[in-house]
């Protein structure tokens, strides 16, 4: 299996959602599983990839990307984070969200961020009401100056764990602590357009994209960049976008709308058939 499957948890999720008994221990898959909301093909820029490999991506407009990048072997099943919403029945207490949880543009191993996080902050304060929440990629939590910014400025600091990389330290419970967060929050912010914003949009939060979107060292262009957000997704840009109309994108962006059916997505992942009863399974209604 590639080790990007494991990213966040996604492998679990999707295993755990099929009803495998060994769920903490995934299957193989014999492909490639998006890891992350994708402006492209579904794969990462400069990934390496066998051709010929299956593709799993979240929706059906990636899949159609991909298609016109030439690839042919490409199945739309949904985002793991879609099928862990679905998987979590338990109500939540509207009554109860406070605040916003904000999620800076981040880097990882291979590319720093360079940007003003003070700037960020300052502008936070300025908009926002109620308790305000930093979430930090690991890349920046590790770094103490980042996060004193943080800290310094009131905000309460968290990070939701580590992603994992090359098969080490992968973390299972990713999704499921970033869900509960969530979940907690009235509002989900971030400088740049990312998983995090769609994430909260489905999960009921409002979302909003603003400030600097800082800078990633060395970034691939090729699908258009910063730039293209803006034009493509204006609908999330603003210190107060319409919620309903962003939920709803959010719902196609993640593939909640084409979800499968335990049976199915075993299918389409090559994994065995369930060895205990199938619960229920109904298609989420829409949202909107």
């Amino acid at each position: 299996m590639h080790h990007a499957n494991y990213y966040y948890g996604h492998a679990h999720v999707l295993a755990r959602y099929a009803q495998l008994d060994e769920w903490m221990h995934p299957p193989r898959m014999q492909g490639y599983l998006q890891h992350g909301w994708n402006i492209g093909d579904g794969l990462a820029p400069g990934v390496p990839f066998v051709e010929g490999s299956r593709l799993w991506v979240w929706s059906e407009q990636v899949r159609r990307r991909a298609w016109s990048q030439g690839r042919r072997d490409v199945v739309a099943i949904g985002s793991p984070f879609a099928y862990l919403l679905e998987m979590n029945e338990a109500p939540v207490d509207e009554s109860k969200r406070e605040g916003t949880i904000f999620y800076p543009f981040h880097g990882w191993e291979g590319q720093q961020v360079m940007g003003d996080h003070q700037r960020l902050i300052d502008e936070l304060k300025a908009h926002e009401t109620g308790p305000i929440t930093a979430c930090l990629y690991f890349n920046e939590h590790k770094v103490r100056k980042i996060r004193k910014l943080y800290e310094d400025a009131g905000f309460r600091v968290i990070c939701h764990g580590y992603r994992g990389f090359w098969w080490r330290d992968h973390d299972r419970d990713f999704l499921v602590r970033q869900l509960a967060e969530l979940r907690r929050h009235k509002r989900v912010v971030s400088n740049r357009l990312c998983s995090a914003i769609w994430y909260g949009l489905l999960a009921g939060c409002q979302g909003a994209v603003y400030g600097d979107p800082m800078v990633l060292e060395g970034a691939d262009p090729t699908f258009g960049g910063e730039p293209r957000l803006r034009r493509q997704w204006p609908e999330v840009y603003g210190y107060d976008p319409d919620p309903v109309a962003a939920r709803e994108i959010a719902r196609i962006e993640l593939g909640a709308d084409i979800l499968a059916t335990p049976e199915e997505l075993r299918l389409h992942l090559g994994w065995p058939a369930a060895t205990r009863p199938l619960k229920s399974w109904k298609k989420p209604e829409k949202v909107g």
